[in-house]
């Protein structure tokens, strides 16, 4: 019989197959268990009704994954890599508390599967770090993101953003649809569409194109990636529904806390919008046959006549436009 590898921390006492609750007076049911092949886990037990989140997070050397024990669904969270049982258990620990502050279950695996998310995108971007644009790109849907919540509430605003969705449009509201550029002040007066469907039109919807001047240095003053983001969140603290989604979509996107260069900082320079109309300059399907995921550049100077000075909050009150006044 093969001996049962020794591991430390709050799996030390079990055996295989053998669970014990995190919390005895948790609200929720989280146990540390070890899984039959003795690598620990966490695992929060579900009742009848409660739905499954997905997706599940793809992390190295660890298992997320729904099982069925005892006719009961499970949440499992598995260690199949021993020297990392440190972070294991830091990990399990902050699932564990995000998951103790919801209102009810479903709420508590709702919130459990993002903070697990959240990791996954923390040591994807620790190693990897973020490049450049990836962090200007943010930035620029971030202060979007701050002007929309002033207009229509947090909670709107919040669902709106679908950048970290890969969607392909970044703002998606009733009857209007934002694709957001950040680029270099100084920069070529052009900007990088990175498919044919950014700027494809949109039934029973008006698309708009918002052009946002980001620049960057490594100062002693302004507001690094981490300052943006924290600015942001603060919105979303008196509104719990909006906290969540917004708690997901900061960690479905490249955001990575430890990837931020303390020194490097984001200036915000001018916005401009424009309305992505029939004439515009853009590239959309149908494309020839073959051809796919296509990318290419729009000079500015070609866009002026589709640009609008009209404000957010009369846009959104679908009111007259003067694109191309």
């Amino acid at each position: 019989m093969a001996h049962m590898r020794t591991i430390e921390g709050p799996w030390a006492s079990l055996a295989e197959n053998e669970a014990r609750r995190v919390d005895s007076k948790g609200r929720f049911d989280f146990f540390w268990v070890r899984m039959p092949d003795g690598a620990p886990g966490l695992v929060l037990r579900l009742s009848a009704g409660v739905e499954e989140v997905r997706p599940l997070p793809k992390l190295k050397h660890v298992g997320v994954f729904y099982r069925v024990v005892e006719g009961a669904n499970h949440l499992c969270i598995t260690l199949s890599e021993f020297a990392h049982i440190d972070l294991f258990e830091t990990l399990c620990r902050d699932v564990v508390s995000a998951g103790e502050e919801a209102a009810d279950l479903q709420g508590a695996l709702d919130r459990a599967v993002r903070r697990a998310m959240r990791w996954h995108h923390l040591l994807r971007g620790g190693k990897q770090g973020m490049p450049l644009e990836v962090q200007r790109g943010l930035v620029g849907e971030l202060a979007f993101l701050r002007e929309l919540v002033a207009v229509i509430g947090p909670s709107k605003a919040v669902e709106a953003w679908k950048g970290p969705d890969d969607s392909a449009k970044d703002f998606e509201l009733p009857g209007m649809f934002v694709e957001v550029k950040a680029r270099r002040s100084a920069a070529h007066p052009k900007i990088r569409i990175s498919s044919e469907a950014q700027l494809m039109d949109i039934v029973g919807a008006q698309l708009f194109l918002r052009v946002q001047d980001v620049d960057t240095a490594l100062d002693a003053e302004g507001d690094n990636l981490k300052d943006h983001v924290n600015r942001t969140a603060k919105l979303f603290e008196d509104d719990v529904a909006a906290l969540d989604v917004w708690e997901q979509r900061i960690a479905e996107s490249p955001y990575a806390e430890d990837a931020v260069e303390p020194e490097r900082r984001w200036h915000l320079g001018a916005a401009r919008l424009f309305q992505v109309v029939e004439g515009f300059p853009r590239i959309v399907p149908p494309l020839p046959a073959g051809t796919e995921e296509l990318a290419y550049s729009i000079r500015l100077d070609a866009c002026t006549g589709f640009e609008t000075t009209t404000d957010l909050k009369t846009l959104l009150l679908g009111e007259t436009r003067d694109v191309g006044a």
